[in-house]
Parts: structure tokens; sequence; C-alpha cells
């Protein structure tokens, strides 16, 4: 029989029942190493600071071919339609190198077919195979024959002179139409450039008739030469104080050759494809989003096809890049160059604060053992590059050695955001590099910065007594169909969170989440939503108020949330304190919803357990 005098014992998952952390000799000297490291980290923050305050333009660049094309069909004049975009924030255009179709619709040169041209004057040994290009100058023709390595010749049809081409060269590259870029640059207006790559020009000649821009935007999957090293050579050769745009979602091939040498801009587009899906309202969203929080400063925009919703989403774009404090003018791009003494300073910190969370398992053998995998896991994913692991390490580190020290009750939740906040000083200290901040080098390893801390801080839950025995208990433990239950919606959770990590990924969100998300954006920096749903459940499973392990397995969905502080600022692209304001309206609203969970659940619980029960009146007790 039981005792009902006797207090029940506390359940093997309830946080009071959890194992303590052990406190190792080395606990003091090894928070005191993680103090004196966050110095350097906390210098390199603010020097990182300094260098994203000082970038805050940006300009709205029109792709001019596509703006030529929507004025032809409103019967309008390129200039005047590029003139009513102006006044709605463009202060930039994207041109083309020309192609000698292109000058060929200028009436600069004229092309005829063999085919067509024997027909016209027959017997005049003219082939039917080859193309043949009358310029309405000779100094047009001549420059074209020497630019490219295709044999031609002269010949002469009906007392005029041809030049007879081999193939068609419609689609040859064939120099910038100087008398535009001149055009534009009178106009005040920032021109990116964007170059033909084509095998018939010889390598000497590429980029030697490049215009005075500031930005080259090259074309297709890979920059010019990227499969020849002696081209690729030339072109960083031809770049001269050019810089490259980067382009987000297409890291073209051979860029991580150039940015070294020349740096490089930041360039945002959207497809048109995809551009037409969206309204004009949610594309002008995306825009000052990309301007404000991931430091795009080369805005490239494509019309609509019709210009009242282009002028819709121009407007928009405008009024949310003046409201998020980004100026549009010609992008100011600086370098980025962190200290390497600095950073090698950093490293103390988060690799003592791995062997502190693995001294203080209370396996302690076990969490030497994890500590290890860590390591391997960290400086493998990295190619042994040391800055970059030792940031994965602080990543995988810090959100977790605060709910493996201390997880007993609410206040616990304040420690360990504490430790995740000191933790993202060193990743940032340590991650951010120029090629980081530019977009070229993501995070590698970020994935793990969501699973492994979860994953060790549950391998501390596990009692302090022989792990076969434990591995036996666990084996032998009955299972309800309620636990298969909680079981199989935490693996959904998890597989969900994992799998929309990031800015762009797989997961994709309902049209709810979706115009929510645009309105909270425009407004404010909006938080990420796993935090908001992680850091009440960890204030609910600290607090201790549902039965059994439920509140062991709160903590651990509250790890996703310490996690996610530090993965936000894996993302080295988006400023500084724009992450810091995320992450901070996250816990705020974590907080507040936390409170309220507890209160609520308590509440319900407590009609549950006296619903029905008959209530005891005065007079009652007294006949009692």
């Amino acid at each position: 029989m039981t005792d009902p005098t006797r207090a029940p014992l506390p359940h093997p998952m309830s946080p009071a029942s959890l194992p303590p952390a052990t406190r190792h000799p080395w606990t003091p000297l090894l928070l005191g190493l993680i103090a004196l490291s966050l110095i350097p980290a906390l210098l390199l923050a603010f020097q990182r600071v300094q260098y994203e305050q000082a970038q805050k333009t940006a300009a709205m660049v029109m792709d001019y071919p596509a703006l030529v094309i929507q004025a032809r069909r409103y019967g309008l004049e390129p200039q005047a339609l590029l003139d009513k975009y102006k006044a709605l924030g463009v202060n930039g255009v994207a041109l083309y190198e020309d192609t000698i179709a292109s000058l060929e619709q200028r009436g600069e040169v004229y092309l005829k077919n063999g085919s067509d041209l024997a027909a016209d004057f027959p017997g005049q040994g003219i082939k039917t195979n080859a193309v043949y290009m009358r310029a309405s100058t000779p100094a047009i023709a001549e420059e074209l024959r020497g630019r490219y390595t295709i044999p031609t010749r002269d010949v002469q049809i009906a007392g005029r002179t041809w030049v007879e081409w081999p193939s068609d060269p419609r689609f040859l590259p064939a120099g910038p139409d100087t008398a535009a870029v001149n055009d534009f640059k009178k106009q005040g207006l920032v021109v990116v450039y964007r170059p033909y790559q084509d095998a018939a020009v010889p390598t000497a000649k590429v980029g030697a008739d490049w215009p005075d821009v500031p930005f080259i935007a090259f074309t297709g999957d890979e920059v010019i030469g990227a499969r020849t090293p002696e081209l690729l050579a030339q072109v960083d050769k031809a770049l001269g104080k050019r810089l490259p745009a980067i382009i987000e979602g297409n890291i073209q091939d051979g860029l991580d050759e150039l940015v070294p040498t020349h740096g490089g801009v930041r360039l945002f587009a959207l497809a048109p494809s995809y551009q037409n899906r969206l309204e004009p309202l949610d594309v002008a969203s995306k825009y000052n989003l990309a301007a404000r929080e991931r430091g795009m400063r080369l805005l490239y925009l494509r019309p609509y096809p019709t210009i009242n919703e282009t002028e819709d989403m121009l407007g928009r774009t405008q009024e949310l890049l003046k409201r998020s404090g980004v100026k549009l003018d010609l992008p100011q791009v600086g370098t980025f160059a962190p200290s390497p003494i600095l950073k090698a300073l950093s490293m103390i910190g988060p690799l003592a604060a791995l062997l502190l969370l693995g001294l203080s398992f209370p396996l302690t053998r076990l969490g030497v053992v994890a500590v290890g995998v860590v390591v391997l896991l960290a400086f493998g994913l990295n190619t042994l590059h040391p800055f970059e692991s030792a940031a994965l390490v602080a990543a995988v580190a810090f959100p977790a050695l605060g709910l493996v020290l201390r997880r007993s009750k609410v206040t616990d939740w304040f420690l360990a955001t504490g430790l995740s906040l000191v933790g993202i000083l060193f990743v940032s200290a340590l991650g951010a590099s120029r090629e980081s901040t530019l977009g070229l080098e993501p995070f590698r390893g970020v994935g793990l910065t969501l699973l492994l801390p979860l994953t060790l801080v549950a391998l501390s839950f596990l009692p302090r007594q022989d792990i076969r025995k434990t591995a036996a208990d666990i084996y032998a433990a009955p299972i309800r169909l309620g636990d298969v239950a909680v079981m199989a919606l935490g693996f959904v959770l998890l597989s969900l969170v994992y799998e929309r990590r990031g800015n762009a990924t797989g997961g994709s969100a309902s049209t709810f989440e979706a115009s929510l998300r645009r309105e909270v954006q425009d407004s404010i920096i909006r938080p990420r939503f796993k935090e908001i749903a992680a850091h009440p459940l960890a204030l609910l499973g600290l607090s201790g108020t549902l039965p059994g392990y439920f509140s062991g397995l709160l903590i651990l969905a509250g790890v996703v949330g310490q996690s996610s502080i530090l993965n936000t600022f894996s993302h080295f692209h988006t400023p500084f304190l724009i992450s810091a304001a995320r992450v901070f309206i996250g816990l705020g609203l974590g907080l507040l919803l936390g409170g309220v969970a507890i209160w609520a659940l308590r509440y319900a619980m407590g009609l549950w357990k006296t619903y029905g029960a008959p209530r005891i009146t005065a007079g009652s007790r007294g006949q009692a």
C-alpha cells in the first residue's frame, strides 16, 4: 500500500528532478576566460556596426531594355517613361552590352542572309549559308571585323562592299553604347553595365572597352572567364575600380576570385515570372527588406506588364526605403576588414564555453565525448579554418550552456538567455569577414546550430548513473499511445523548424503568414516566429506546471529559441543592429507570452481538477 500522507516523488523529467550540473573545479577559470575574451569580441562588434552604419545607401536600378519594351508597348519614348519612374525613386539603370543585333536595330549595320541576298542578286557568287553585313560607316565595319577571331572577307555585290561572315554574327557582343552611357551619367543616374561573353572575342580585348561606370553585373551563372584562368586574369585586370555585383540567389562561379581584389556590391532582383505573381506592395516590401536587412545596395528592378502596377511598386518601395533610413544615392561600398589579432583572442571564449559545457554534464565523461564530437564537426565542416570553426562552436555551445548549468525554475531562463546573448558577440566576431558580410561564404553548419544544442541539452538529462543502466531503463520503459503521439508531434515540429531555417528554404509559408509577415516587416523588424513560440515553451517547462515528462520536453523546445538567437546572427550579411533588434523583440514577446501561458495553464488545470466537484457551503460545513 502507498502512504497517502507521503509527498509524491517528482517525475524523472520534471525540472525539479533533472540531474544538476557538475560543479567542476575549472568552472571559475573557464568563466573568467569567457569574460576576458569578450573584450576583443566587443571591439570587433563595434567595428562591424560602424562599417554597416556608414553604408546605408542604395540605388533603385531599372533594367533599361525592359523599360524600353514597356515604353514601346504604350507608345511612349523610353526617356519619357524613365523620367516618370525617376520621380518615383529610380536613380539608376542597368545597361547591357550591345550586340550586332542591337546595332542592326539602331540602323548602324545592315544584315542579309546569304540565301536572301542571292535571290536579289543571282550569279554574284553569294554563299547561301553565309551572312552579309554592310555598315553605315566604314569605321563601324572595320571595328567589328577587328573585334573577333572569326574570319571574314570583303565581297563586291552590285557595286557595293559587303562583309561576308561564315555564321550569323547577330548575337556577338559589340561593346557598350557609349552615347547612352554618357547620357545616363549626365542625368545623374547610377549605371550598372552588363557585359556578355563569347569565345570569338580575343582574351586581350575582353573588358578593354568597358565604360567608366561604378558597377559591373555579369550575366548568366558565371563571370566572364570563370572557366579559363588567363581570361579571368584579364577580367580581373579590366575591372579596375569597378565593383562586381554579387547577385543574391545566383552566386556566379568565379566571383570568389574577383572579390578579394576588388570587393563587391550586393544586388537583389526578382525574376520577372515570380514578380508578376506578386502584388506590387509585396514586391516593394521585399526590396525594402533586402536593402534594410540584407545589405543589398543595388535594387535591380524590372517593370510590371502595366505602367500603373510599376508605379505602385516604385512609389511604395521609395516610401519604405525612406522610412527605413536608406538613402537613395550612389551606393557607398566599403570593405570590412576585422583585425586578425582580435579575432584570435576572441576564439578563447567559445572554446572555453564548450569545455565548460562538457565538464558540467551530470555524466562528465559523456560531456567530454560530446565536446570532442562538436569540435570535430566544427573544424571538419569549415575545413580547419580556425575563425569560422570557432564561430560554429560558439553558435552550438552558448545556447546549450545555460540550460545545462541551471534548469530548475523560471528565472533560469534569464541565465540561459544571457549566455546566448554573450554568444552572439563571439559568433559575430569570428564569423563576420569581408566574404561573409557580402554573402559569398554562407555560414557552414547552420543546420547544426539548431540541432546540436538540442542534442547536448537532451544528453544532459541522463541521470547520474551507469549509462548502461539508463539505456536498459529506457528500453524497458512501457510506451503508451499518448507517448507515441507526443513524440510524433515533437518530431514533426522539429522537422518543420529545421526545414524552414535561413532566409530561403524549402518550407513554404501560408497566405495568412505571408500577409502578416509583410505587414509586420514593413512596420518593424520582424522577429523570428520560432523564437516567439519557443521562448514561452521554455518558460512553461521551467515552471513545472505540466505533469510528467511534458516539462522536460518543453525545456528542450525552449532550446530551439536559444539556438535561434545565435542562428539569427549567423547571417552575416544582415546588419548587426538589425539582428539585435529582431532578437530583442522576440525575447520581449516570448517573455510576455510565456508569463501569460503559465498563468493560463495553471488556471485551466485548476478548473480541470475542480470541475464537477461538490461545492462546500458554510451550512454544510456546520452540519459536518
